[in-house]
């Protein structure tokens, strides 16, 4: 069983002291809530909190020390009293590409699959006149998903390696992901806007 030992406050605060970047806020809030979702989903609801801090942190180091992506991490993550389980949690979303810590617990699998998977996600929306994913149809993002110029940023390798660990359908795993994503739109929208005022 996943405890956090950090509030949901403490985890925004933190988040805050070494990200300013509205896109990377902006990434870190669609993956609380997107874990958040998923946690409901799989029957983890006791645990939804603690997976929702581990997306909502998981990038924590990035925007100061991307070329430590995940190394730096666990010393900023510990300076701030966050337990060893999550630290695991949120740098195993970095396997094979900046940390050799392997996704274990289904949490970690969905994290690593999720993170690139909500971006391309979020770049197909932009391309909608909506700019929303309430309208998003699982058509969509499989054409841009096949399109390896759109969104290139967005690595498919990674998202295919995430699916395939989880043992899951790739539509089916977009269909998901889309709905998580659309669970928490207008929260997300919302907080943005009053960081921006």
């Amino acid at each position: 069983m996943h405890k956090s030992n950090i509030s949901r406050e403490e985890a925004w605060e933190l988040l805050r002291q070494y990200n300013k970047e509205p896109f990377h806020l902006q990434h870190a809030l669609t993956l609380e809530g997107v874990m958040r979702w998923f946690a409901n989903f799989r029957g983890y609801e006791d645990e939804a909190d603690y997976w929702a801090i581990v997306g909502l942190l998981h990038d924590i180091d990035f925007e100061l020390y991307p070329e430590q992506h995940c190394k730096k991490a666990p010393e900023l993550l510990k300076a701030a009293g966050v337990g060893d389980d999550m630290i695991h949690s949120i740098c195993s979303h970095g396997y094979g590409i900046c940390s050799d810590i392997e996704p274990e617990h289904e949490m970690e699998k969905i994290l690593f699959a999720v993170d690139e998977f909500t971006g391309l996600i979020g770049a197909v929306a932009l391309m909608h006149p909506s700019k929303s994913v309430k309208d998003m149809k699982v058509s969509s993002v499989k054409k841009k998903f096949k399109d390896k110029h759109f969104a290139a940023g967005c690595s498919r390798t990674v998202i295919a390696e995430g699916v395939h660990n989880l043992k899951w359908e790739i539509g089916d795993f977009t269909s998901k992901t889309i709905k998580a994503m659309q669970s928490c739109e207008d929260e997300i929208r919302q907080t943005m806007e009053k960081l921006q005022a």
